[in-house]
C-alpha cells in the first residue's frame, strides 16, 4: 500500500504552528482599550464643537472629520511601529533625538507659529504639528537605549548623560514656552531612571535640583505672567479671577458637576452647547465627558485608562530585554502623568498646564504620538519570545 505525504502548506502554515510568532502575542486588551478611548474622543470632540461651528455658519462636522482622519493616520503609524522590531529603534534612537532637537530649534524661528501665547507649532495649511510631541517618543527611546547597558545599576556618569539628554529638549520647550510638555519630559525621565536603577540619594539630589530650578524660574521672572496665573490658580480655592485661568477652572468644574450620576445625555450638556468652557475640545475635553455622560461615563473612561496602564506595565514586566522594559516604562510615565494632570486641572486640583488628555483630546500631534507610543508597547509585548 502506497503512502502519500502532503505537500508543505507554505509559510502561512509554518507561522501558524510557530508559538513564538509575534502576531500570536498581540495584546488585544491594550489594543481594544486604546481604540475605545479614541472612539469616545471622536464623539466628545464632535459634541464640544458642533454647535459653535454651526452658529458660525461652518460645517459642524469639521472637527469630527479631522479627528477621524488623525485617528486613521494614527492607526497606520501604530501598525508601522508595531511591525518593525523594537530593537531597531534602539539603534535609531540617537538620530531620532537629534532630529527632535532640530525641530525644537526650528520652531523657535520665524518658521514656527505662535498659538495661545506659545510658539510651539509648525503650521501646515489647516493643520498644525507640535514637535514637542515627537520629542516625547524620541526621548523615551534614547533614554532607554542609554540606560539599558547599565543592567539595572545606573551609575552617576550614565545618570549625568541621561540628565543631559532630557535637559536640552526641556530647556528648548521651556523657551516656547510650554510648561506642560516640559513636565512630561521630566516624568518620562524619572520613570526610566528609577526602573533603570538610579539610587535613592541620587534621586533625592535630582529632586533638590529640580526644586531650586523651579524657584529660580519664578524668582527671575522667566515664567510669563499668564503661565504663572495658570500654574497657581488651582491653589486659590475658588478665590481666583473671573477671567483667564480662573474662568477656565471655574467653568470646567461647573460642567463636570452638572453631569451628576448619569449625565445630561450625549450632545445635551448645557455648558458644552453654550461654549462656556474655553478650549473644551482640547485641554478640557474631560468636562464634556463629565457633563454629558456623568459619573458613570467618567468612571468608565478611567477604567479604560486603567486597562491601558495595566497592560503597558505588564508589557514592561514580560519584555525580553531591559531596553524593552524601559521603553514601556517611559510610555507609562508619559501617559499616566498626562492623564493625571489633565483630569486634575479639569477638576481644579492641579495647575492648568495645557496638556491634552491622551487619545481623547482633539489634535493630530497628540493622537499620533499616543498611538505610536502604544505601538511601541505592543511591539515589545509581541516579541517577548523572539
Amino acid at each position: 500500500m502506497m503512502q502519500t505525504t502532503s505537500a508543505p502548506r507554505g509559510i502561512g502554515a509554518v507561522l501558524r504552528r510557530d508559538p513564538a510568532a509575534p502576531w500570536r502575542h498581540l495584546d488585544w486588551p491594550l489594543l481594544c482599550a486604546t481604540f475605545a478611548i479614541a472612539g469616545l474622543g471622536c464623539l466628545m470632540v464632535f459634541s464640544a464643537t458642533r454647535v459653535g461651528m454651526a452658529d458660525a455658519g461652518l460645517d459642524p462636522y469639521t472637527y469630527l472629520k479631522r479627528q477621524l482622519l488623525f485617528l486613521a493616520l494614527g492607526a497606520i503609524v501604530m501598525a508601522a511601529v508595531t511591525a518593525i522590531d523594537y530593537r531597531h529603534f534602539r539603534d535609531l534612537a540617537p538620530l531620532g533625538h537629534l532630529a527632535s532637537l532640530a525641530l525644537l530649534v526650528l520652531v523657535l524661528t520665524p518658521l514656527g507659529t505662535r498659538v495661545n501665547g506659545a510658539q510651539s507649532w509648525f503650521a501646515l495649511g489647516a493643520f498644525k504639528f507640535q514637535p514637542a510631541e515627537f520629542t516625547k517618543l524620541a526621548l523615551i527611546c534614547v533614554l532607554a537605549a542609554a540606560c539599558a547597558p547599565a543592567r539595572g545599576h545606573l551609575n552617576r556618569h550614565r545618570l549625568g548623560v541621561c540628565l543631559a539628554l532630557v535637559g536640552l529638549p526641556a530647556a528648548l520647550i521651556l523657551l516656547q514656552p510650554d510648561m506642560g510638555s516640559m513636565l512630561v519630559l521630566v516624568a518620562i525621565f524619572l520613570a526610566v531612571v528609577v526602573v533603570a536603577g538610579a539610587r535613592p540619594r541620587e534621586l533625592a539630589a535630582l529632586a533638590a535640583i529640580g526644586i531650586i530650578a523651579v524657584v529660580a524660574l519664578f524668582q527671575l521672572d522667566m515664567v510669563d505672567a499668564y503661565q504663572r496665573d495658570r500654574l497657581t490658580e488651582f491653589a486659590r480655592d475658588g478665590r481666583g479671577s473671573v477671567t483667564g485661568a480662573g474662568f477656565q477652572a471655574s467653568q470646567a468644574k461647573t460642567a463636570i458637576g452638572a453631569g451628576g450620576l448619569f449625565g445630561a445625555g450625549l450632545y445635551d450638556g448645557t455648558q458644552t452647547k453654550l461654549g462656556f468652557v474655553p478650549e473644551q475640545q482640547t485641554d478640557f475635553i474631560f468636562t464634556v465627558v463629565g457633563e454629558e455622560l456623568g459619573f458613570v461615563g467618567s468612571a468608565t473612561l478611567l477604567a479604560l485608562y486603567a486597562v491601558v496602564a495595566w497592560r503597558v506595565w505588564r508589557a514592561a514586566q514580560v519584555a525580553r530585554d531591559l531596553f524593552g522594559t524601559l521603553v514601556c516604562v517611559g510610555v507609562l510615565g508619559m501617559l499616566v502623568f498626562q492623564v493625571f494632570e489633565n483630569l486634575g486641572m479639569s477638576m481644579g486640583i492641579m495647575p492648568i498646564t495645557g496638556l491634552p488628555l491622551p487619545l481623547l483630546s482633539y489634535g493630530g500631534s497628540s493622537l499620533l504620538t499616543s498611538l505610536a507610543a502604544i505601538g511601541l508597547v505592543l511591539n515589545v509585548h509581541m516579541r517577548r519570545f523572539s
